[in-house]
């Protein structure tokens, strides 16, 4: 199993309840989301140890040594804000450690600009069931926290 961690702070939501019909039907993969606290969940870390495969201020793919990967959506229609907002720590190619912040946004500021700030977490390659949610949906997690577990890939 491959244990994915929070990638911020905040509530755990539902993927159902993501307002983006992709996401909530999970086309994308399976997973959660965590709806960010508007300061400590600011600086977005990396869920699982690997190389950024993916990049953009909004969203970006880690892929674990075994060739698990996970995607990290900050906010829904974000793409639209061209990276205003976002800083990125790190570049795609790079191996992080998990638990390493990999971007720095305002989830508030999202919010205010008429937005949904919910951060999904998804799986990829996985199938519709394949990820076990940690924490109970309306839990707090700290970023950093277990979030999810999924199947190692095939080898």
């Amino acid at each position: 199993m491959v244990t994915v961690l929070a990638p911020v702070a905040g509530t755990v939501r539902a993927l159902g309840d993501v307002p983006d019909p992709v996401f909530s039907a999970g086309l994308v993969g399976p997973g959660v989301a965590i709806d960010p606290s508007p300061e400590a969940g600011r600086e977005a870390v990396s869920p699982v140890a690997g190389t950024i495969v993916k990049l953009h201020p909004h969203a970006f793919v880690v892929s674990e040594p075994g060739g698990r990967a996970v995607l990290v959506h900050l906010g829904i229609d974000t793409v639209q804000l061209e990276g205003e907002g976002f800083t990125l720590h790190v570049a795609e190619g790079d191996v992080v450690a998990a638990g390493q912040p990999v971007v720095t946004w305002d989830p508030a500021a999202v919010a205010a600009g008429g937005r949904s700030a919910v951060v999904p977490v998804v799986a990829l390659d996985v199938g519709a069931d394949g990820a076990a949610v940690l924490p109970a949906v309306g839990a707090s997690v700290a970023a950093g926290e277990a979030l999810l577990e999924v199947p190692a890939a095939a080898a």
